[in-house]
């Protein structure tokens, strides 16, 4: 998709006839480097057209916007949400789906028809397996997913196919001085450091970037104590 960079060359006071460097359209990220300060939300939203989260990572305004939004500590960041949303990325090898598995459990025993009866606590059971085995198929089909897509680049011959073969890839994976047994508490703070770290590298799927890498109110602080500097040299 072309970029319509006329917009955002006459906000800037720019040529338009295709002669200033660097490009908006051709070289977008030496581009936003220059000017990702000069430009409102609105403009910049085109560039999310043409760039993606990894590339945009080479951006120094944005890699801070990112530390900054991580520091606000958001929902979608946090250990629940995040080992439902990226699953394969958890660290530890417990049986998937235990956890929702035991949540279904307690609600029939305790609110199903208010857990009065035996048969309750059959639903109860057959819930728990049901959504332990409806969770381990969303990360299998998570994982093939993924590995399909990095297939060409670093898995050359590899049987998508085999269970097994997914299980030991999963667990080469997480497999570096990790002990036989397994932590909790170490597995949890890997993770966190793994979905921070994929965060601010523009390599997590299924999060809206542009909210954070377009959000100038991220880097507020920063812009103040590049003004100071600035004016500071003007003195100098």
């Amino acid at each position: 998709m072309a970029l319509e960079a006329i917009p955002i060359l006459t906000y800037l006071g720019l040529e338009k006839d295709g002669s200033y460097s660097p490009s908006p359209s051709t070289q977008p990220v030496d581009f936003l480097t220059k000017h990702i300060n000069h430009l409102p939300p609105h403009l910049l939203l085109k560039f999310s057209a043409i760039t993606s989260p990894k590339e945009r990572t080479a951006i120094h305004v944005i890699r801070n916007r990112r530390l900054k939004y991580v520091d606000t500590q958001p929902d979608q960041l946090s250990f629940t949400s995040a080992r439902y949303t990226w699953p394969t990325v958890w660290p530890g090898r417990e049986r998937r789906g235990v956890e929702e598995g035991h949540d279904e459990e307690q609600w029939a025993q305790s609110r199903f028809m208010e857990g009065t009866t035996k048969h309750v606590k059959k639903l109860g059971s057959l819930l728990r397996d049901y959504e332990e085995e409806r969770e381990a198929e969303r990360v299998r089909n998570i994982r093939r997913a993924q590995l399909a897509a990095e297939e060409h680049q670093f898995i050359p011959e590899e049987d998508e196919d085999s269970d097994e073969d997914e299980d030991s890839v999963e667990d080469e994976a997480v497999e570096f001085g990790a002990p036989e047994e397994e932590n909790e508490a170490d597995n949890k703070t890997e993770f966190e450091r793994r979905i921070r770290e994929r965060f601010i590298y523009g390599l997590l799927d299924n999060f809206d970037y542009d909210k954070v890498d377009w959000d100038e109110s991220l880097d507020a602080d920063n812009d103040r104590d590049a003004e100071e500097r600035w004016f500071d040299d003007e003195d100098d």
